[in-house]
């Protein structure tokens, strides 16, 4: 994993703003006939997508936000004629092609800067009433999936005489209902979730048309539509495995030793089930972040593979601990049935560690966004608890070959409803023996040369410790689902790293504009200092410098103060000497005399004894030849 990660380049997802015209802090003598966001890959816009605000926060912009001809990454806004001179607020709010919303904002101003009463947007896109419904949405949506992708599959491979029982019927139907019905309601919030309106603005059909029209709508779309298939597909299962015949004795059905049916029905609904499942999938790779960044034609199948091995593993496990669970008439689990769904779950966690692995590599990008990012902590504790799962595992082996071993002891198969297993990890080793079990007494011996196991009730006590491991992995199982469902609304490593540089550094041709935060730690003592060099040069250069509270607002200060250190060649500290003028700071004329990285000290003095100085590096270029 080290060497993957090790060895991984930049790409994009999550799209980060890139540029704009004008720059972030930009002074311009004329107001532009047009402002242009420039994005890293491309975006979808909405009617408020772009709001330009003057300084009493007025709207001046007009018309609808559009892309540039033949730039998906570009979004252009038009000004509206004779607008007054000062600071100029852009707030912007687009979705990136991986279907999540982001936002953010900057300033230019015309003329000279002044105050401004257009407030800067601190919560993130995603935080909003909608924002947080489609969250709960998602992980509802990833929960009845699994469910219904491992129920339908232990029934049709492992157990399908298990279509007969009710608790099994009821799973199914039921996490059938719940992914319909969070697939109609992320339908309806997608709207308010990309715009920040209200939840209830979802419901009406303008917007709904408007979201069907997107990648995302289009996947909640064909989702619905499948889930109508799916429907029909449970019915049809149901019928047709009720018609297979039980052998008269317990847990013996006429299921052959393989995994693969005998008869033609049960083969085309196994073909069919798989295929449904796949194309579920589909709805979420193609939409989410496997459809954008490096390699993708190979990262929508790695992502399908995964979010299928994941569905098979644990809502298999789900359908097993039901069956285990069910009501006292019933037989008991085969071990048979057992056996195969120990090879179902190896096979889902060989897939989720070779696939995770690859994902890890693709949105992270490098080691140390594994620590530095949300994405990279999210998926640290998401390992730290499949280790977890792992472990509980390893105790559900040890109970299940106690019980297999014990099946091939007794002398008699008593029919106990309550043979309770959770197999994970290789059991199925054990289980392919070809040694015969002895039939119930009172009835003719039943040789089974076949390398399935059959069934004998588990001890009481065996069975206790079974229900703990079991109940276990559920648990697990559930805090994993939900970190999984955080991590598909969490900007990947490699974007957040790509992103913290643009906003630490920003480079215009003639201009260097950085933005230097601060935290004195005191009441209304946080925000930050907007500095702008230009021409960004050796020689004269002229320094302005805005100060905005921690609400977005111009803030005023008694005291400010850079200068500027090139520690290479030891020179510096060079007092800029600003002067206020009155809602920004300025000096016409700061001489650089060599380039390099110069280090640039901003003291920030907010009253008589709170004052903080904080450092930026900002490169100077050399002066051009006339």
């Amino acid at each position: 994993m080290g060497v993957l990660l090790g060895g991984a380049g930049s790409a994009a997802s999550h799209a980060v703003l890139r540029g704009s015209d004008p720059a972030d802090g930009a002074i311009l003598k004329r107001a532009p006939a047009v402002v242009t966001l420039t994005f890293t890959e491309g975006v979808t816009v909405s009617d408020d997508s772009l709001r330009v605000l003057d300084p009493a926060g007025r709207r001046v912009n007009q018309g609808q936000p559009r892309h540039a001809a033949g730039k998906p990454g570009s979004v252009q806004t038009t000004l509206r004629g004779n607008v007054p001179t000062g600071t100029f607020t852009v707030a912007w709010r687009v979705v990136s092609a991986d279907s999540h919303p982001i936002s953010g904002a900057f300033t230019f101003s015309i003329g000279e800067p002044s105050a401004t009463s257009a407030l800067v947007p601190q919560p993130s896109a995603g935080d909003t009433a909608a924002g947080r419904l489609y969250g709960v949405g998602r992980y509802v949506a990833y929960l009845g999936f699994s469910l219904l992708v491992g129920a339908t599959a232990f029934v049709l491979v492992c157990w399908p005489a298990g279509a007969g029982r009710r608790p099994l019927r009821r799973l199914a139907v039921t996490s059938w209902c719940v992914l319909l019905v969070s697939t109609l309601a992320l339908l309806i919030l997608r709207g308010p979730y990309e715009t920040g309106g209200s939840p209830g603005s979802g419901l009406d059909l303008a917007t709904v048309r408007r979201t069907l029209g997107t990648r995302p709508g289009e996947a909640l779309g064909a989702r619905i539509v499948l889930l109508a298939i799916a429907g029909i597909f449970l019915v049809l299962t149901s019928r047709t495995l009720s018609r297979i015949p039980v052998r008269d004795t317990p847990g013996k059905e006429t299921a052959p030793a393989g995994w693969w049916p005998e008869r033609p029905g049960h083969r085309t609904l196994v073909v069919a089930g798989v295929a449904l499942a796949l194309a579920l999938t589909l709805t979420w790779a193609a939409a989410e972040h496997a459809s954008v960044g490096i390699q993708v034609p190979l990262a929508i199948p790695v992502a399908m593979v995964h979010l299928l091995a994941m569905a098979l593993w644990m809502g298999g496990l789900a359908a097993l601990f039901i069956a285990l669970r069910g009501p006292s008439h019933d037989t008991s689990v085969p071990v048979a049935a057992i056996s195969r769904f120990s090879r179902i779950a190896f096979a889902s966690v060989v897939a989720l560690v070779g696939t995770g692995i690859y994902q890890s590599w693709r949105q992270l990008g490098s080691l140390d966004a594994l620590t530095g990012t949300s994405y990279g902590r999210w998926l640290t504790l998401k390992t730290l608890f499949v280790l977890g799962l792992l472990a509980a595992a390893t105790y559900s082996r040890k109970w299940t070959g106690e019980l297999i071993r014990d099946s091939r002891e007794q002398p008699v198969l008593a029919d106990t409803p309550s043979t309770h297993v959770s197999v994970l990890v290789g059991v199925s080793h054990e289980a392919g023996s070809d040694r015969s079990l002895p039939a119930p007494i009172g009835n003719p011996p039943v040789v089974d040369s076949g390398p399935e196991p059959s069934e004998s009730a588990a001890p009481p006590g065996l069975r206790r410790r079974l229900l703990r491991t079991v109940g276990t992995e559920v648990a697990i199982g559930v805090a994993i689902l939900a970190i999984s469902t955080t991590l598909t609304g969490t900007q990947p490593g490699r974007a957040t790293v790509e992103q913290s540089h643009e906003a630490a550094s920003t480079t215009v041709p003639g201009i260097a504009t950085v933005l230097v935060p601060f935290d004195m730690g005191t009441h209304g003592g946080r925000g930050q200092v907007q500095v702008t060099l230009e021409p960004g040069r050796v020689g004269d250069n002229t320094l302005q410098a805005v100060i905005f509270a921690g609400d977005g607002g111009i803030a005023t200060v008694p005291e400010l103060r850079i200068t500027f250190t090139l520690r290479e060649q030891n020179i510096g500290p060079l007092d800029s000497k600003l002067v206020n003028r009155g809602g920004y700071w300025s000096t016409e004329s700061v001489k650089i005399p060599m380039a390099g990285s110069w280090t640039m000290n901003v003291t920030v003095r907010t009253s008589e004894i709170d004052q903080i100085t904080t450092t930026r590096d900002v490169n100077i270029s050399p002066d051009q030849a006339p």
